[in-house]
């Protein structure tokens, strides 16, 4: 690699870490020169202590301590509960709807209604049906998780020629085997972005579910210390979140690229 494309790595490497950086300096700029109260914003040091204690200290130290592994545990059983039961169902549903018009006008109307009711609007019902636990929160986490990846399947199933299937059929290629051969590979680009979304989207809908009561999750905690005035951990879980959201989200990148060669050029 010659010198400019060493700089150019470099100038990769450094980039999407200017934005937290700057953030954070302006955050502790803030709290050293007392700009903002400490029950509002505390000092980044204090937050540093709260993540401590949350993920190492033992169970009887404090009122969090020792939390993290079975809270993050709960979290990423529903996460991925909920997820798996979005992409298993709106991917058949996104194929068959972007191929087949009877079915895109059967489902429409409805998928496109019930996308614009606000997740919130579902918890009272979810309750109800429910109760307050895991199952509520795998449902508000599906329902809200299948709606980017059906739409973006159905979208990229829709942008494959039709050329291209039948030249597969010419060539002996059935129905099914083309669907995996030929029309889930041209649709890749748009399927990996709906369930990159469709994840992002299960974890906000989480600390909803998880707002309503249960003993133990990242998004109960974040309730529990609000209700004992706690912003310190309040951020130390919002923390959490998103750097467990971003490992998943790469998780889920990489299996796709070890298991679709196509997902290789789009993921």
């Amino acid at each position: 690699m010659n010198d400019a494309g060493k700089s150019r790595a470099g100038i990769n490497g450094v980039l999407p870490w200017i934005l937290p950086a700057s953030l954070i300096l302006a955050w502790l700029a803030a709290a050293e020169l007392r700009l903002v109260p400490s029950y509002v914003l505390p000092h980044p040091k204090e937050i540093i202590d709260a993540g401590y204690i949350y993920i190492f200290s033992g169970p009887d130290t404090g009122m969090y301590a020792g939390r993290f592994f079975a809270d993050a545990k709960a979290s990423l059983i529903r996460v991925f509960a909920g997820f798996a039961i979005a992409a298993a169902v709106g991917i058949p549903l996104g194929v068959m709807s972007g191929r087949l018009p009877f079915v895109d006008r059967l489902l429409s109307t409805s998928v496109n209604g019930i996308r614009a009711v606000p997740g919130i609007s579902w918890l009272p019902l979810a309750l109800i049906w429910f109760g307050i636990g895991m199952k509520t929160t795998v449902f508000l986490v599906s329902l809200a998780a299948f709606f980017p990846v059906y739409i973006n399947c159905a979208s990229g199933v829709r942008q494959v020629s039709p050329v291209l299937l039948r030249a597969g059929a010419m060539m002996g290629v059935r129905r099914l085997r083309g669907t995996f051969a030929i029309l889930l590979p041209g649709a890749m680009p748009s399927l990996v972005s709906g369930l990159r979304l469709g994840l992002g989207i299960s974890w906000a809908y989480l600390v909803l579910g998880e707002l309503t009561g249960v003993q133990n999750g990242l998004g109960a905690v974040i309730m529990d210390a609000r209700m004992v005035g706690r912003t310190d951990v309040i951020i130390v879980g919002i923390v959490i979140i998103a750097v467990i959201g971003r490992i998943s989200d790469q998780m889920l990148t990489a299996a796709l690229r070890l298991c679709f060669k196509s997902a290789r050029r789009s993921a």
